[in-house]
């Protein structure tokens, strides 16, 4: 388990949104680690993990009408197997922590890792479920 930091990027819900920004990230050198891309009222909303947030962070500053913002993200391994998401979710929801955000980083064949973004009020209780020191 670690924390990271996940990059969100607010764009507009057109046909090569998603282009525009992995071709600034990729022509730049970025790897992208984990993404998580889909629409909202309008907007095109990608969440992106990446080993170099400053050349993330960089490179999209140079892309017009986009929003971007960052943000801790808990990279959880957990089990390979049925009802384990089920589990740690229901941790987090006994304990009224609210989530942003979760989807999978990378799976192998005995463990997935999960990025886990709780609302802001709710990192630190989040840390603490999922046995997190900080």
């Amino acid at each position: 388990m670690i924390v990271m930091k996940e990059i969100i990027v607010m764009a507009k819900n057109d046909v090569g949104s998603l282009a525009q920004v992995s071709e600034a990230l990729g022509s730049t050198g970025v790897n992208i680690e984990a993404i998580s891309a889909y629409g909202a009222s309008g907007k095109a909303v990608f969440r992106i993990i990446t080993g170099d947030v400053t050349t993330t962070l960089k490179a999209l500053s140079r892309l017009s009408d986009i929003e971007v913002e960052q943000a801790d993200t808990i990279i959880f391994k957990m089990i390979n197997r049925p009802g384990e998401l089920a589990k740690i979710t229901r941790k987090l929801a006994n304990r009224g922590i609210n989530l942003e955000s979760l989807y999978i980083v990378s799976r192998k064949q005995d463990f997935t890792e999960v990025a886990i973004r709780p609302v802001e009020k709710d990192m630190e209780k989040t840390k603490e479920v999922l046995g997190i020191k900080s």
